[in-house]
């Protein structure tokens, strides 16, 4: 399976509408793959060093970033198949700022971090690729909230769109 429909109102928790609302009527696959091609174009065409200052005091680096996508894409990613293969039981949340700072993205060649963005991506997708579409609509309970695969996979990209418009528009 490599395309399934967007997730409807009251498959997630509202506040991912800031994601969902965000994502273009398209095959998920086309545009997880071509998101890959997106973020190594920008990086590619900044100078160097761009990819170690924030746009303001407190603000978090590109590479940080970056590597704040990559995590909460595998957080994303466990979810959807921890609810996709039947769980029960609650998941916790996660609090973003601690993961950034203990990850210490500062010191991770960027050519890493994309690297590892590309292969998360394609592990995302070959993950989809063995699931039953029915599996999609199981619901499970992240952080509190009872949400599906299907729309935690789709909340990837659209939380993907929302940080690469402030990396090309802040940055």
């Amino acid at each position: 399976m490599n395309t399934f429909s967007l997730p409807k109102k009251g498959e997630y928790p509202g506040y991912y509408d800031t994601y969902l609302s965000k994502i273009p009527d398209e095959n998920f696959s086309v545009l997880a793959l071509q998101q890959i091609e997106e973020l190594k174009n920008l990086f590619q065409s900044k100078e160097p060093g761009w990819d170690s200052r924030p746009y303001a005091a407190g603000k978090w680096t590109p590479k940080e970033v970056l590597g704040h996508m990559i995590d909460t894409e595998r957080i994303m990613t466990f979810r959807a198949l921890c609810f996709a293969r039947g769980e029960s039981k609650a998941l916790p949340g996660f609090d973003q700022d601690p993961y950034v700072l203990n990850a210490r993205f500062g010191q991770v060649p960027v050519e890493n971090l994309l690297a590892d963005f590309e292969a998360q991506r394609k592990a995302l997708l070959t993950l989809i690729t063995t699931l039953s579409e029915s599996v999609l609509d199981n619901v499970g309970n992240a952080n509190g909230n009872p949400i599906t695969p299907r729309a935690l996979f789709w909340i990837i990209p659209g939380h993907f769109i929302h940080h690469f418009s402030i990396l090309k528009e802040r940055y």
